[in-house]
């Protein structure tokens, strides 16, 4: 990143603490229930996690399944593309005209972030409104800076999730800069991966003291989003977060962002509120719209409210809970299609990664992303479906537990 200039400089009440309190406070729920016929255990488990999101609105969790030889081959990824030259990463440099691939020039709340990025949609292509104003119905397409493979193309139908690939170089003044500012999450759920240098910091709601999550190995970190706190109508709070840089050490992480289709109009459930006490709190407001207004505002100069709201009278269905044995296939479908698609995406970004150093390199990666396709297994063709379907559960069972009894 060179030089260190002012646009890296926190104003001095948002600077971090060098000296700060780790999160033992944090809870750290044992998933391994899900393989247990207990019903109680399961029902238990959710109580947990509704507790989790009700007091902190994050969680680590912990015997989720997901192999650990398939976590460190999308590390591995993660650090040889990151340590390619500028101009090689370049190559994939996303712009205001296609949104996904490297970035290291984000900022949050009009701060630049000590980071770089990158990005890229488990849908292709993902469709999003083509401007945040309200009356404009134009769609257009996100695609991946690099070839399809054919075998992602019926995964995520609709959906707008993406996976982010997170490089935290070293910082010579970490008193002054942030990895990322403060912030809160805009979808549904966020599943992130730390690696075992640690920065994230949570503010904790009950007295606002910002909080270190120490790394627990093998661990997925789980945090509520914007839209959950709007479902719940504030039962769940979107908990402000950010990540601190190191001076003498280099720092990696991968968050999957679990988001909705691009028309979803996103407000209070139904079934929490009333007409006496427990009245909606936020109007409606369409996901892609906002979602539009977002990707403008990471390259021009916008005052946009939290949220862009438009009102376009949507109801939001929840399903019942399935019992303890559809609760244990939800997960254990989910933890399979995150490792049989975290290999995928480890051994496509490889492909990329060779395949920018070499000329031409449009040909050759292409070549190489084709031969990848032809050479999977057509029965791991679900794999991110998996992964969708036990994070929409996930979603469900959150939701589920800020709903009154019956």
């Amino acid at each position: 990143m060179g030089e260190v200039d002012s646009a890296f400089i926190q104003a001095i009440e948002h600077r971090p603490k060098l000296a700060v309190t780790e999160a033992d406070g944090i809870p750290l729920i044992d998933l391994s229930p899900l393989n247990s016929s207990d019903s109680n255990a399961i029902a238990r488990l959710a109580t947990e996690i509704g507790d989790a999101c009700k007091n902190w609105g994050f969680f680590q969790v912990i015997n989720h399944g997901v192999p650990l030889d398939c976590r460190e081959k999308i590390e591995s990824a993660s650090r040889t593309f990151f340590t390619q030259s500028l101009e090689e990463k370049s190559n994939v440099r996303r712009g205001e005209l296609s949104p996904m691939g490297y970035y290291d020039g984000e900022h949050t709340k009009n701060v630049r972030d000590w980071k770089e990025v990158f990005d890229f949609v488990v849908q292709i292509p993902t469709l999003i409104p083509a401007s945040h104003e309200p009356d404009d119905k134009e769609l257009k397409m996100l695609h991946n800076q690099w070839p399809v493979c054919k075998r992602f193309n019926e995964f995520f139908k609709d959906k707008t999730s993406f996976l982010r690939l997170n490089y935290y170089p070293c910082c010579p003044v970490p008193h002054l800069a942030l990895g990322v500012g403060r912030h809160k999450d805009a979808g549904a759920l966020t599943v992130l991966a730390q690696d075992d240098v640690g920065g994230l910091e949570v503010k904790r709601k009950t007295d606002g003291e910002w909080i270190r999550v120490k790394p627990t190995p093998n661990a997925y970190i789980v945090n509520v989003g914007d839209i959950i706190q709007v479902w719940s109508n504030d039962k769940y709070e979107s908990v402000e977060h950010r990540v601190m840089v190191n001076s003498e050490k280099e720092r990696f992480s991968i968050p999957f962002f679990f988001n909705p289709a691009h028309y979803t109009m996103v407000e209070p459930l139904k079934e929490l509120l009333d007409d006496h006490q427990n009245r909606a709190k936020y109007e409606a407001f369409n996901w892609g719209k906002f979602v539009a207004a977002r990707n403008l505002s990471n390259f021009k100069k916008l005052d946009l409210m939290d949220h862009v709201l438009f009102a376009e009278g949507f109801r939001c269905t929840m399903p019942m809970l399935g019992g303890s044995h559809a609760i244990t296939y939800r997960f254990q479908s989910c933890c399979t299609g995150i490792a049989e698609a975290v290999e995928t995406y480890s051994a496509a970004i490889k492909d990329v990664s060779v395949g920018l150093q070499e000329v031409p390199p449009l040909k050759s990666i292409q070549d190489k992303a084709n031969a990848f396709s032809e050479n999977l297994r057509s029965d791991q063709t679900t794999a991110t479906g998996k992964v969708q379907d036990g994070l929409q559960y996930l979603s469900y069972v959150v939701v589920s537990t800020s709903m009154p009894a019956a």
